[in-house]
């Protein structure tokens, strides 16, 4: 498998990237292409005692970069020869089964949907990032990639969220609720309380495992598997829960460093406070899937260290993988369907 990275993309690049690839070319056997400015690739290298590159792993020259500053919607067609246009158009024409890239947000989804292109009859690519639960992790879609949403949009999304913890989480029949204020079905605004009725036919189909509206508060407790909401919502929720985790580990730090007593009860239980921070980290998850787009695309966050690039690679090569886009091309038509029908 060949994994196709953004070696210019992130606030660390091209270090992070660059190093992050290679090590999981060595961890999990995926070839790999670093795309950028080879130069400037071949140091990165160099400052890490690699002289050459290693077997499996290729660099594709791009001159440009496409910053934070440039307009996201127009910067791949401006910038032709940035690592994220050259990537993206390898990964469309057959070079590549995935691509990771830690740049903009918003250039990445304009340039996934309009170079790489949607699976036909998906009408908007949705952020399906996994966050930390009780019951190990939901998938949540949309956190940020369509602020505004019809329906139509979350019927989508509950299906494509589905699919994903089926075939990359390994949930069988993925719990399914609908991001809301409150359980009964006339909370909420008219987006909820529209799709909510479209979700239980989809569930008396047998299509989807459709359990109700859930709250933040018992989504976080482990509910269920994929959280459903528009990306407004979405990306309010996904960001308080990292800064309540971020939060909560400078918190606990704080108490167990008061006295010395504190700092041998720390010690007592280092192996489950290194636990919490795994499980609120991350890094450890590497990205966030773009799914509805016609190949596997992972966002990899901005700050993304090396070991963060890591792990984006191996969730990269769990997307290409798992069969979930075909999955979601063999049922367009029963999502259509769905929304046809009320």
């Amino acid at each position: 498998m060949k994994i196709i990275v953004d070696a210019m993309g992130g606030d660390n690049a091209p270090q992070a990237p660059v190093m992050g690839a290679i090590q999981a070319n060595k961890e999990y056997g995926v070839d790999i292409v670093l795309v950028g400015r080879g130069e400037e690739i071949l140091k990165v290298l160099e400052s890490n005692g690699i002289q050459e590159l290693p077997a499996g792993v290729e660099i594709a020259h791009a001159s440009e970069v496409v910053e934070i500053c440039d307009n996201p919607a127009n910067a791949f067609r401006e910038k032709k020869d940035s690592s994220l246009t050259v990537g993206l158009n390898m990964l469309k024409s057959g070079g590549g089964d995935a691509f990771v890239s830690a740049g903009s947000t918003g250039a990445l989804l304009s340039a996934s949907t309009l170079l790489v292109k949607r699976i036909k009859g998906i009408r908007r690519a949705a952020l399906a990032p996994v966050v930390p639960t009780g019951n190990g992790g939901a998938v949540l879609i949309d956190c940020g990639a369509n602020a505004e949403c019809p329906p139509e949009y979350l019927l989508q999304f509950a299906y494509m969220g589905s699919y994903y913890a089926e075939h990359v989480l390994g949930r069988p029949e993925p719990k399914v609720g609908l991001l809301n204020i409150g359980a009964e079905p006339s909370k909420g605004t008219s987006l909820q309380t529209t799709v909510y009725p479209m979700l239980q036919e989809a569930a008396k189909a047998g299509r989807i495992n459709f359990v109700g509206n859930v709250e933040a508060r018992e989504a976080v407790e482990g509910s269920v598997d994929v959280i459903v909401s528009d990306g407004y919502s979405g990306n309010i929720f996904l960001k308080t829960m990292e800064g309540t985790g971020l939060f909560l580990a400078r918190e606990i730090k704080k108490m167990f460093m008061k006295s010395m007593l504190t700092k041998l009860a720390a010690l007592l239980v280092s192996g489950g406070l290194k636990q919490f921070k795994k499980m609120m980290d991350s890094s450890e998850v590497g990205g966030t899937a773009l799914l509805g787009i016609s190949k596997p695309v992972i966002k990899a966050h901005g700050s993304s260290d090396a070991y963060a690039i890591k792990n984006a690679v191996r969730q990269a090569k769990q997307f290409a993988s798992s069969g979930i886009i075909e999955s979601i091309t063999d049922n367009v038509d029963v999502m259509r369907l769905e929304v046809t029908q009320l």
